[in-house]
């Protein structure tokens, strides 16, 4: 695996796979290229569409990897959320959520850390009434006795 510059890992072999596919390679020459069956290797094109995914783009604003990775050597050393936020030039808040969002201070790791922020920023989500059952109840009890959405 390859870690990009947003901290997500990357497969190489995928990589290869779309360089190979837009340089025109036949999906049999690619699966003998990369080791893989010729139905993996279309499974994959097929999927996507025959165009290769863009890379993700973190938001803006949020804390990338190196900065998890200070947040954790501030840790280790004993600083305090105050310390480091002043090292990272965040807001206090920010360290703090960071770090209970992500074990504590005994258990926080930078690229654990990374790949949960990762999966919880993947994209389509569920909506919010289908995942919360008494909430969804709620909202349509609350409309059927005529109560504004707003």
């Amino acid at each position: 695996m390859i870690i990009n510059y947003t901290g997500e890992r990357t497969d190489p072999m995928k990589v290869d796979l779309w360089r190979r596919w837009r340089s025109g390679e036949s999906i049999s020459v690619i699966s003998r290229q990369i080791g893989k069956p010729p139905g993996s290797v279309f499974t994959v094109l097929k999927h996507h569409g025959g165009i290769a995914p863009a890379p993700r783009k973190a938001r803006a604003g949020s804390l990338t990897l190196g900065e998890r990775e200070e947040i954790s050597r501030g840790l280790c050393a004993g600083h305090s959320y105050r310390a480091i936020a002043r090292l990272l030039g965040r807001a206090v808040s920010t360290i703090s959520r960071e770090v209970g969002n992500n074990g504590g201070r005994d258990v926080y790791r930078a690229i654990a850390a990374q790949e949960r922020a990762l999966d919880r920023a993947r994209r389509p989500k569920q909506c919010l009434l289908a995942a919360r059952p008494a909430l969804r109840q709620t909202v349509l009890t609350l409309l059927c006795e005529e109560w504004s959405p707003e």
